[in-house]
Parts: C-alpha cells; sequence; structure tokens
C-alpha cells in the first residue's frame, strides 16, 4: 500500500457536534493557536486517550 494509499484509508470522514458556551469556545481555539495546535487536532487526542485509557478499542 503507498503513502497515498495508506491516508486515504485513514480519511476522517464523520463529524461530533458540540454545544458549547462560546467565549470557553473562543478561548480553548485561541490557546490551541497560541500552542501551534488546532483545537480538532487536540479534541481528538482527547478522544483516543479517553478511549485507551477506559479499555475502548
Amino acid at each position: 500500500m503507498s503513502k497515498k494509499d495508506a491516508k486515504s484509508a485513514k480519511k476522517k470522514n464523520s463529524q461530533l457536534i458540540l454545544r458549547l458556551d462560546k467565549d470557553e469556545r473562543d478561548a480553548f481555539v485561541d490557546l490551541c493557536k497560541e500552542m501551534d495546535t488546532s483545537a480538532a487536532r487536540e479534541i481528538r487526542r482527547f478522544i483516543r486517550e479517553f478511549m485507551q485509557q477506559n479499555g475502548a478499542d
């Protein structure tokens, strides 16, 4: 499998909609920018770590 094929196989194809306070969301996004990361990347990281810590596949 080429690198391109591997990348396509892991393509993100689902969304999770969250409702949260605008000020909290804005502060989170700003902090992520300051840390040279994205809010989406940090949320995905949290989900993966949470699942691993709690025995999910």
